[in-house]
């Protein structure tokens, strides 16, 4: 097939370009840059003066939008807050003037999105059945997103709503500041302990996100989680045992939120997001249990 990606040259993007090529798939990279062509990847011009991408889109079986800002760049100030959002409708927007413009449209469109839509819960379990949306920041950013993504639906494209849970790798994500502080021998519990984090290793997320393209009866929102999700503290023991480290130093609610204010959240608070889609679909995680992933992740 030919499958093109925005943001293909980020942390999940680029992990998804490796399984495509893997795969035996053609790759067409959008990107602001100019790049040389590589085997097996196009380079298209997007998102900048007189860049008319569609014109190298002819005859895509399939298109993937990753595009955003990443929400663990920098503190969550107001201008921050305002990028993050801006960058994936701007980004979701000109995916659809590319697709209104292509004479072939692609059979599916497969929209980046986060179990952040989901309202932070010590208790409550989240599959993609569930109609209950938060009302914070992050959540009004993926509503967002995803309704303006739904329009490539209306116009008949099969549209599924990658609803990524946090993405696990070694070198990029948010595992790398997880782990910082048991590689320096001060890891422990952060916050309560009790929130939730909806885990997957960045390899079965890209996985997921091709299973997603082949699936021609997927359609809507699926989490792209594994499936067994586990809370804060067990995270902690497991990074620590992993790394051969101590689980020891707390890392208090009231010190986070004063260090990153409203991006605490990020680490505070966390849902109980189920792959339910997925699964019912037959896909088969790799890396189902949180053990597993981390010791390919630091073999």
């Amino acid at each position: 097939m030919k499958i093109a990606i925005t943001g293909g040259t980020g942390f999940l993007g680029s992990v998804l370009t490796e399984l495509l090529l893997e795969k035996g798939h053609e790759v067409f990279v959008l990107t602001r840059s100019d790049k040389p062509k590589e085997q097996g990847i196009t380079y298209v011009r997007w998102l900048s003066d007189r860049a008319y991408p569609e014109a190298q889109l002819e005859g895509i079986d399939a298109l993937v939008n990753l595009a955003g800002t990443s929400i663990n760049d920098g503190l969550w100030t107001d201008k921050q807050k305002k990028k993050i959002y801006d960058s994936r409708v701007s980004a979701t927007k000109e995916v659809l003037r590319i697709l209104s413009a292509l004479e072939q449209k692609p059979e599916v469109l497969v929209n980046a999105s986060a179990v952040g839509i989901y309202p932070a819960s010590e208790h409550k379990t989240y599959t993609e059945a569930d109609r209950e949306y938060g009302n914070d920041f992050l959540a009004e950013t993926v509503l967002a997103w995803e309704g303006l993504a739904e329009q490539a639906q209306i116009d008949g494209i099969r549209t599924a709503y990658a609803r990524l849970g946090i993405l696990l790798g070694k070198e990029q994500g948010a595992l790398p500041l997880m782990a910082l502080p048991y590689k320096l021998y001060a890891g422990g519990t952060v916050g309560t302990g009790r929130q939730w984090l909806s885990w997957i290793h960045v390899r079965d997320a890209a996985r997921a996100i091709l299973f997603a393209i082949e699936q021609k009866e997927l359609t809507g929102p699926f989490n792209v989680t594994a499936p067994n999700p586990q809370r804060m503290k067990t995270v902690g023991k497991e990074i620590g045992r992993a790394l051969g480290r101590p689980h020891w130093i707390p890392a208090p609610s009231f010190a986070l939120k004063a260090a990153l204010g409203d991006k605490s959240r990020l680490v505070l608070e966390g849902q109980r997001a189920l792959p339910t889609v997925l699964l019912d679909h037959g896909f088969k995680f790799e890396f189902p249990n949180l053990p597993e992933a981390l010791a390919d992740l630091y073999k």
